[in-house]
């Protein structure tokens, strides 16, 4: 009895809890579609309200233009969570429907409007660009297994495959952000992945040397995916690489073509029957495209004429500043003139500016700290160079300005930075040493003076008395242990070495050995996809995990990554029925979940199934 009032206590402060933090969130009614699309493609719009509506308050839009093939579904789903006794919950309602363009032009899709608690909320306006691919080029419209004349023909798979893949399903490209800049001035280059076919993978990058660039390498790993038109059709595009150019002579530049074999998978059908639960009657094919970035020509301009004589190459805009910890020292103490060049450009480049010190100044090497980041603009940051120095000789003394001379593509002219002048005070330092001398163009104590006549002493006279202080080392006890040790460290050494090298040249027992490596990243990866709610992602990224894992742990090439294939591997290392099942099954999920308007699987399920399956294999090939 006292456990059951304790259970109505606690539900009765999680309902108290959950009230106000409920009643806090901010309700969000959004609306979600591709940008372009082609006439007769099928897609889908997304209506996302974080909250629970009210009953049959959803008015959707009228969808001008647009032919409603499916819809409205509804997924609806609700977490809670509490953390140190304060509860969260969270509400996601999506209601999906499927359309299809008849016509080319720019569209808009209408406002949506929903109630929440009596309160009406509505979606922004969707601007949606319906774009007309004409007919596709060559036969890739024919009938399966028939001829463009629709006559039926016999064909060879793999070929049948290969027709079917048309010639520009799948590009790469160059972009550069200018083609004429000045010598030092940054472009950006990225190559862009095009495609309109799945692709499973990809082999044999090539990267070009970039000759009379220097290149430093942008990080993409968050560049988004995007859809673009592209000589009238719709691609799927994703950023390959991406580099910041710094142009180092002047005269036409060429840009080298970027190379890559990109897998595809085609859908070609099969002379076998099809089976009334599993389906069938089509099998995939991994063909191989190599494709290649067209070249680039960039104008690089040469610096205008009449420089500054300090100038040493900084290009961009730049700021400078100078400081010294103070303008009153004592005689033969240190201090640093420090120089802070900040700004954009190719700072990289950027040297130290000359400081002009007093005769009795003795400096000492310029020490660099740099903070340099690599953005899409160009490199930006700050180098400090700190010039240390000691005062010898006392006095007033006037430092001349610093200055630094950089070229402002964006004005097209030289600038020249110029610091304030600076008066220093050397005072003496309080023990005599402010009373110096000048020799040899420094200035010098009465201490160094007096060592003058110290430097040179006499030879000693007498017989001398010597002895060894204790018995040495060569040769000894200590010394032919050491030389033993070492030469069996060195035989040791030389083995393990060469067991690496032997090692290194299996192909299959370094991919072996990386599989499980490679695959716990990309676990990693779809569970970020997972927190994040993206169920395109995040499928895509189990499927590279699981056909990644296969291929790296036995050995199979990416044109022969099939079902088939991994089971036969699984069969021979002595897996279980049920690995091989579980694999099929989990492969066929995510393939459906990816493209079905409507979540099928929980992405929590796939997620804890698919590495529970890597684990299970792992211990039963290790076994």
């Amino acid at each position: 009895m006292k456990g059951l009032i304790a259970k109505i206590i606690f539900a009765a402060l999680c309902v108290v809890a959950w009230g106000p933090a409920a009643g806090a969130d901010k309700v969000v009614f959004e609306a979600s579609s591709p940008l372009i699309v082609a006439v007769g493609e099928a897609f889908r719009v997304e209506f996302a309200l974080n909250a629970r509506p009210d009953d049959g308050s959803f008015a959707p839009p009228s969808f001008e233009g647009f032919d409603v093939l499916a819809g409205p579904a509804v997924s609806e789903g609700s977490s809670i969570q509490i953390v140190n006794g304060s509860m969260t919950k969270s509400v996601e309602y999506t209601l999906t429907y499927v359309l299809m363009a008849n016509s080319a032009g720019n569209f808009t899709v209408a406002p949506a409007a929903i109630a929440v608690d009596g309160e009406t909320y509505r979606t922004r306006p969707l601007p949606i660009e319906v774009v007309d691919e004409g007919a596709a080029p060559g036969a890739a419209g024919a009938a399966p297994g028939s001829s463009a004349n629709g006559e039926p023909q016999s064909r060879n798979p793999e070929s049948e495959a290969r027709r079917r893949l048309g010639k520009d399903d799948i590009l790469l490209r160059a972009a550069v952000s200018r083609s004429t800049v000045y010598k030092g001035e940054p472009l950006r280059v990225t190559f862009k992945l095009y495609r309109r076919a799945n692709v499973a993978g990809f082999q044999d990058y090539k990267v070009p040397s970039f000759n009379g660039f220097w290149a430093q390498q942008l990080n993409t790993d968050n560049a988004p995916r995007q859809r673009e038109t592209y000589n009238g059709k719709i691609y799927e595009t994703s950023v390959a690489w991406e580099y910041l150019l710094y142009p180092q002579q002047a005269g036409t530049l060429v840009i080298e073509p970027a190379e890559l074999t990109a897998v595809a998978q085609v859908i070609v059908p099969s002379n076998r029957s099809a089976d009334p639960f599993f389906g069938g009657g089509h099998d995939v094919y991994n063909v191989p495209v190599k494709v290649q970035s067209p070249r680039v020509n960039i104008t690089v301009k040469p610096l205008p004429a009449g420089a500054p004589a300090g100038f040493s190459g900084a290009v961009g805009h730049f700021t400078m500043e100078t400081k010294l910890p103070t303008q009153r020292l004592a005689a033969n103490s240190a201090a640093t003139y420090t120089v802070k060049i900040s700004g954009t450009g190719n700072l990289t480049f950027v040297q130290a500016p000359k400081l002009t010190l007093p005769g009795s100044f003795e400096q000492y090497n310029v020490k660099t700290i740099e903070s340099i980041n690599p953005t899409a603009s160009g490199i930006t940051g700050y180098r400090q160079f700190e010039y240390p120095f000691i005062a010898r000789a006392e006095g007033d003394y006037d430092l001349e300005p610093v200055e630094f001379s950089y070229f402002d593509p964006a004005r097209m002219r030289y600038e020249t930075l110029r610091s304030k002048p600076l008066a220093v005070q050397i005072t003496p330092d309080g023990s005599g040493g402010g009373e110096a001398v000048m020799m040899q163009g420094r200035g010098m104590s009465k201490e160094e003076v007096r060592l003058l006549g110290q430097d040179i002493r006499f030879i000693r006279l007498g017989a001398p008395h010597l002895g060894p202080e204790r018995r040495p080392f060569l040769f000894g006890g200590v010394y032919w242990a050491l030389l033993a040790a070492i030469v069996a460290l060195s035989g040791a050494a030389y083995a393990l070495l060469r067991k690496r090298i032997r090692e290194s040249h299996n192909l299959a027992l370094v991919r072996g050995r990386r599989a499980n490596k490679v695959a716990v990243q990309r676990f990693r990866a779809a569970r970020k996809y997972m927190e994040e709610q993206n169920r395109h992602a995040f499928y895509e990224e189990m499927l590279r995990a699981l056909w990644g894992y296969m291929g790296d742990r036995f050995n199979i090439p990416v044109a022969n990554l099939t079902k088939e294939n991994v089971r036969e591997e699984l069969h021979k290392r002595g897996a279980e029925s049920e690995l091989q099942q579980r694999f099929t099954a989990i492969i066929t999920r995510c393939d459906e979940a990816q493209y079905s308007p409507v979540a099928t699987a929980q992405m929590s399920e796939v997620y804890t199934e698919g590495v529970d399956l890597v684990s299970r294999i792992e211990g039963a090939i290790k076994r």
